[in-house]
Parts: structure tokens; sequence; C-alpha cells
């Protein structure tokens, strides 16, 4: 037990920005989806990423075919072959990717000291979201991947390798499509666990009051996104973040736009819909509080309810 409490302690000391990263994820998640399904999610994520790692590394299925250095066994924990701190990025980084696709795929609305993210529980468990969360996933790895594979260059360490290199500063594709098979499990279990009505917070979250909290989770992800391109061109590898930075361009053009078009064509049932679904969120007294004299209520279509009608 204390051999497993110093391996616990050396892992945080040896990889700081991974807990890191964790705990963003731990506040956003709770105040996005709840402290239930944000906890769940760590133990279900981590099993889902470490079983890809280990079958990985010994049959070559989802990633390819990869190996682990044990430099590091005496000094961070180890699980039968796979670093403990690899399996747990997972979580975040399926979390973000998932938050991310509901940024982009959700109405906003941009009031005075803060933005609304009006997202609905169909569109949290949507085949679209499930999709777009799958492959922003794998646009994380295209970045992280390269740079990972220099780990003898940075803090990181040399702690894994191909057989044969791919065509990708190293990389084989088939890595990234064991990415998006593994994006499509992580962000469907995130799914799964956002259908269970009984994980609900039972009522308003302190942290869900916080201005501009919702948008946490893309934060993080174009946090670990600038954090691995820092990384990159750090340790002199400005070809490869140069191509990163190009990959990143277009997509981000086009959500940077589509944010812009989202707020300026409203959709007046989008806030009632919303509301409807999550009734303790903060748009609730957001829309009160700005336009109590003028919000209306009448039947939603489809016989769901009422609905307020957004200034």
């Amino acid at each position: 037990m204390l051999d497993l409490l110093r391996l616990l302690y050396g892992t945080v000391l040896l990889r700081p920005y991974v807990f890191a990263f964790l705990a963003v994820y731990l506040v956003a998640g709770a105040a996005h989806l709840g402290v239930g399904r944000t906890l769940l999610f760590i133990p279900l994520g981590y099993a889902l990423a470490w079983i890809s790692e280990f079958s990985s590394i010994h049959c070559g299925f989802p990633y390819g075919d990869y190996y682990y250095l044990e430099t590091t066994a005496g000094r961070e924990l180890w699980v039968f072959g796979v670093p403990f701190m690899d399996s747990l990025s997972y979580v975040f980084l399926a979390y973000c990717s998932y938050s991310t696709a509901l940024f982009v795929l959700s109405p906003i609305r941009v009031v005075p000291g803060n933005l609304l993210v009006l997202e609905t529980r169909a569109l949290r468990r949507s085949p679209q979201t499930l999709v777009l969360g799958a492959f922003l996933f794998v646009l994380l790895d295209i970045i992280i991947d390269p740079v990972a594979l220099q780990g003898s260059r940075w803090f990181l360490g040399q702690i894994y390798g191909y057989r044969s290199p791919g065509l990708y500063f190293g990389i084989p594709l088939s890595n990234f499509g064991g990415w998006l098979l593994v994006g499509f499990l992580e962000v469907g279990a995130l799914q799964c666990l956002a259908a269970r009505d009984r994980l609900d917070p039972d009522g308003p979250s302190r942290l869900s009051r916080i201005p501009g909290i919702q948008c946490l989770g893309p934060i993080l992800y174009a946090s670990v996104l600038v954090f691995n391109l820092t990384v990159t061109f750090w340790i002199g590898e400005t070809f490869l973040g140069l191509v990163g930075c190009m990959i990143l361009f277009f997509p981000s053009l086009l959500v940077f736009f589509f944010t812009l078009y989202k707020q300026r064509c409203r959709d007046p049932e989008s806030w009632g819909e919303h509301l409807a679904d999550f009734p303790h969120s903060p748009a609730r007294e957001l829309l009160s509080g700005k336009a109590e004299s003028t919000a209306l209520e009448h039947p939603r279509q489809g016989g769901r309810g009422p609905v307020q009608q957004s200034p």
C-alpha cells in the first residue's frame, strides 16, 4: 500500500500538467454534467483507454504495433505495462472533445458578463455530437502524438515507440484510426451517462453560476492544443509546429465564424428548449432578469411543455 502511494505521488510529481488538466476537467464537468457523471466517467473513461492500450501493445489493435519503455516504472505508477497517467489523460481529452462538440452544435447567447451554451438533452445524446466529438478527439491526437514521440527531448521522457515508423512524423495512420474508434467509445460512454436522468443534480450548482463556466470544456480543449504546440516549438520542431498550426487554422476559423453566425441568427425557441431540459440552468435567472416584462409562455411544438421566448 505504501509502495502504491509512493508511485502515485511520483506520478503527480513527474506529470503535474496531466493532473492540472484533470483538475480543470473536474470543475468543468461538475458544472456541466454534474458531479455524479463527472466522477463516474473517470473510472469508465480510464478503463476504456487502458483496455485499448493494453490490446495495442500486445495485439497491435487498435492503434497499431507500438510498445512502452518502462524507463520510469520505478518512479511513477504503471498498470500492467501501461503508464497510469497515459490512460488517465483520455478522461479529460474525451470530455473536452465532447463539450467542444456541444459548443459547436448548440445555440449560444451572449449576455452582459456571460456566454450561454443552450444545449439540450437530445443534442447531448445525438449522433451528430457523437461523430463530431470523436473526430475532435482524433484532432487532439494529431497534435499530441508527434511531440509525445519526441518525449526524450522534453520532460515527458521517452516512454513509447513504434516498431515500424509511420508516415506522419513517425506516427502510423493506424494510430489515428484507433483514436477514432476509441473516440466513439469514449464520447459514447459520456452520452450514456448523460442519458441517465437520475444523475442530474438536485438543484442549481454554485459552479454553474460562474460567468463563462460553460465554455470551460472548450477552453480545456484549446489549452491542451496550445500546451502541445508550445512544447513542439520549444524543443525546436519548428516544421512540425507549423504543420500543426496549419491543420488547426481552418477548423478554428470555421468554428469562429459559425459561432458569430449562431449569435446573430437566434432561434426564439432555443432558450425555452434549453430551460425545459435544464430547469436549474443559469440561463433562467438571466432571462427573467433581462426580459421579465417580455418573456412569453406558450405551448411548445409537439406538446412538450411551455417555452419562454428569448428577447
